[in-house]
């Protein structure tokens, strides 16, 4: 053992590991044991806590991208407590709260890294199902233990409960780092968000922090009460309703689109003003289509976004602790996993299931 590396307890042994993995295409999940690399000299070490469940852990289980490599231990919304750091490592300490997001790696080398952008990174490694630096296949936090280079490594600060800020880390990121660089974080613009899900409700909660009047945007009616009441929107329209739509066109400065199903674009950016911004963050299986009219008329904008980098995640938590943006979520013990998976499917979660692996996983294994 590197006599330079700092221990929570002299008898715990991080690379060892315990979790849940898909052995297959079914997406079943259950009990596995494996064995986390040996942390390095910029690596920390830390004690998993809590997991959120992301939906793109459904699509890897299942291997619907067709890129799954089994077993696989999902989970990139991972955070917890430090148990060992490398001999190089500056930023952390054994007993800091910290978390690990969809990214593990990147070449540390090139424009979008040199930027702070490693998501974009045309070598960033998954956080799970990729393949590491040094050959191994990654593991995500549906697992007792993790490591990580310290570079992809936030601090939670202390007045962020663990369990709301573990999907911060994906879905946060996802939906503030777009409201920044389309410059849709300014006091007194008004914002739609399409989607009231996992993504939607976190960019509406983002938005008013920021300062924006928020409309929600939604095929389902029966959201209205949710949107203005909890989640304190400036008004509500139903996509499907032409007369709501046709009273809104042109009110908007920007939309966060967060659905991930197919979906009609026109009416979209018909509710844009001039110079607006339609910036999709969902992912559909399906190409969707372009009007180019519209864009041509008002010279709008239509654009994507993924994750974040490193830099800009910190800066998200940090702005999520300050203003109080936590996700809404239902903490699952983690042998309900594959209960969740079923109704994540059916969209039966308000808004974002995260798994207590500190205080359940154990419990798995007796």
């Amino acid at each position: 053992m590197n006599p330079t590396m700092t221990r929570l307890a002299e008898e715990e042994h991080p690379n060892k590991a315990f979790g849940w993995a898909a052995r297959d295409s079914s997406g079943v999940l259950s009990p596995f044991k494996f064995s986390r690399r040996a942390t390095g000299e910029k690596d920390v070490a830390f004690k998993v806590l809590y997991c959120g469940i992301c939906h793109s852990d459904l699509h890897m289980a299942k291997n619907e991208w067709g890129i799954s490599v089994y077993p696989l231990v999902p989970g990139h919304e991972i955070v917890g407590e430090v148990t060992e750091v490398g001999s190089k490592v500056q930023k952390f300490k054994v007993g800091d709260r910290v978390g690990v997001g969809c990214v593990v790696g990147s070449c540390h080398s090139c424009d979008t890294c040199r930027n702070n952008l490693e998501n974009y990174c045309p070598k960033s490694i998954l956080t799970y199902g990729a393949e590491y630096h040094d050959g191994s296949i990654t593991y995500g936090g549906y697992s007792d233990t993790m490591v990580a280079d310290e570079h992809f490594i936030v601090r939670i600060p202390d007045n962020l409960p663990l369990d709301a800020a573990a999907p911060l880390l994906c879905s946060g990121i996802t939906v503030y780092s777009p409201l920044r660089y389309y410059g849709l974080d300014k006091p007194g613009l008004h914002v739609g968000v399409v989607g009231l899900g996992g993504l939607g409700h976190v960019a509406v909660k983002f938005a008013k922090a920021m300062g924006a009047k928020v409309t929600v945007i939604s095929t389902s009616p029966s959201k209205k009460k949710e949107a203005l009441e909890n989640l304190g929107a400036y008004s509500f329209l139903v996509s499907r309703d032409k007369d709501q739509l046709q009273g809104a066109i042109g009110t908007l400065d920007g939309i966060i689109d967060s659905v991930s199903a197919q979906h009609p674009l026109l009416p979209l950016l018909g509710l844009l003003k001039s110079h607006g911004k339609l910036v999709l963050v969902g992912a559909p299986e399906k190409p969707l289509e372009l009007p180019v009219f519209p864009l041509l008329q008002g010279r709008k904008v239509v654009g994507g976004s993924m994750t974040g980098g490193m830099k800009e995640t910190q800066e998200m938590i940090d702005f999520a602790a300050k203003h109080n943006v936590k996700p809404d979520i239902e903490v699952i013990a983690m042998e309900y996993v594959n209960t969740a998976m079923e109704r994540l499917l059916k969209a039966d979660v308000k808004y974002r299931f995260v798994i207590d692996i500190g205080n359940t996983l154990n419990a798995t294994t007796s």
